[in-house]
């Protein structure tokens, strides 16, 4: 554009414009199937123009050049433009190889602190290219892909596939130690809670057992109390006092009474010095079978007032052992009691001997009511008694085959029941001999 000043006649031209020039640009360092690249340089350029007139009619021209710079960022975007669309057409393979996308994964892995084995490949619209790891296989639930050399258009051909073939292992070693304290934890607080309720069950039981146990001990004082105190009245009568049969008969009644409930706290004792290790058990040598003909006389006169017998079959050659003579006569009279009071007929009891290579086995076999498998697991624990509701036919404390228990394991024995119900039961004692 031209400004005139017309006081001096002076005229200023400026001027702004653009200087284009073509040049090539070899492809051999770009890896293309091209000799060169056309390339345009373009330059901007400001300039401003003086014209002075002379007195003779001529003018004189005084040109400044007042900027020159090239357009770099033109030639850039024409640069990638062209190189963009001329590397389209290049093979893949020409692009980019495998060394570069194995450096560019491992690095990403590192930085991420991840340590595992991978496989890739570079699919050209869903096609495999030369671009491929050897034991790379497309998954597509289990395979990761990203686009590769998208345009602006945000487009592309080619999409880069990689699967990680320890992918599972990784993630399980990443999560193991997590995954063992969340089980130990989890266990823990099962065990927790199953010994918990195994206690709670246990005091419920163990409490139901000692309000059974006071019940049958409050009854089986009950009656001696009774019968003394009815004993005592009939003394204090003024017809009897002077009746000195009837007065020994009531007394002796007294001091049998006195011996039962005498017996029965003793059995409680006894227990309890056994569990805490303070009953004197010593031992001699005895032989079994003397032991059990004493056992015998106790409860005779009890079987054979309730119709019933006791047949013995001692058929042990050798029944000698260190034996307590009072606790293990104790032991077979408990057992002999216990047939006794579950007999609902007249109680038939078939005590038998036999020898293994070095024990004597005794049995004692009755035709009582029997008992189940649950029952037979509980006989021997202190205090229990089989559940009949309200119903009790039969009394007793719990504490006889307990007893047994104890004494027998003092003597390095063991004791066992087989039993079903209906049929009777036996019980069977294994000691070593001598």
């Amino acid at each position: 554009y031209t400004i005139k000043n017309d006081r001096n006649n002076e005229t200023y031209i400026f001027s702004d414009g653009i200087l284009e020039e073509d040049y090539k640009l070899p492809c051999s360092n770009l890896n293309l199937d091209l000799d060169s690249i056309r390339i345009r340089r373009l330059t901007s350029r400001k300039s401003t123009t003086k014209i002075i007139p002379s007195l003779d009619g001529s003018s004189k021209v005084q040109t400044k050049q007042e900027t020159f710079k090239r357009l770099k960022d033109y030639e850039r975007n024409h640069f990638e433009s062209v190189y963009s669309n001329i590397s389209a057409k290049t093979p893949i393979h020409k692009r980019v190889d495998n060394e570069k996308i194995e450096d560019l994964i491992t690095n990403e892995l590192q930085e991420r602190g991840l340590n595992s084995n991978y496989e890739y490949a570079v699919y050209s619209n869903d096609l495999a290219t030369k671009v491929v790891s050897d034991n790379f296989t497309l998954e597509r639930e289990s395979t990761y892909g990203v686009p590769l050399f998208v345009n602006d258009e945000f487009n592309t051909n080619y999409k880069l596939y990689v699967n990680f073939s320890d992918k599972k292992k990784f993630v399980l070693s990443s999560i193991l130690g997590m995954a063992i304290l969340s089980l130990a934890f989890t266990a823990v607080i099962i065990f927790t809670y199953a010994s918990a309720l195994r206690q709670l069950l246990k005091q419920r039981q163990i409490s139901q057992i000692k309000t059974d146990f006071i019940n049958n001990m409050t009854h089986q004082f009950k009656t001696p109390i009774a019968t003394i105190n009815l004993a005592l009245d009939a003394i204090k009568n003024p017809k009897i006092i002077d009746e000195k049969d009837k007065v020994l008969r009531y007394v002796k009644m007294i001091r049998d009474e006195n011996k039962r409930m005498h017996a029965q706290v003793e059995n409680v004792l006894r227990i309890s010095k056994l569990e805490k290790n303070q009953l004197d058990v010593s031992k001699d040598k005895e032989d079994i079978h003397d032991l059990i003909e004493e056992a015998v006389t106790h409860v005779d006169l009890l079987v054979k007032s309730k119709g019933g017998k006791i047949n013995l079959h001692l058929n042990a050659s050798m029944s000698e052992v260190l034996a307590n003579e009072f606790h293990f006569t104790n032991v077979i009279v408990n057992m002999l009691d216990n047939a006794i009071k579950y007999s609902i007929d007249s109680p038939i009891i078939d005590v038998y001997t036999e020898n293994t290579a070095k024990n004597i086995i005794i049995k004692v076999k009755d035709n009582g009511i029997g008992m189940n498998k649950n029952v037979q697991k509980n006989i021997f624990r202190k205090f229990y008694r089989e559940e009949t509701g309200n119903i009790h036919n039969v009394k007793g404390h719990g504490l006889g085959l307990a007893y047994v228990k104890k004494i027998v394991e003092n003597h390095q024995g063991i004791v066992f029941v087989d039993s079903e119900k209906g049929k009777g039961s036996t019980f069977s004692i294994k000691l070593p001999l001598i």
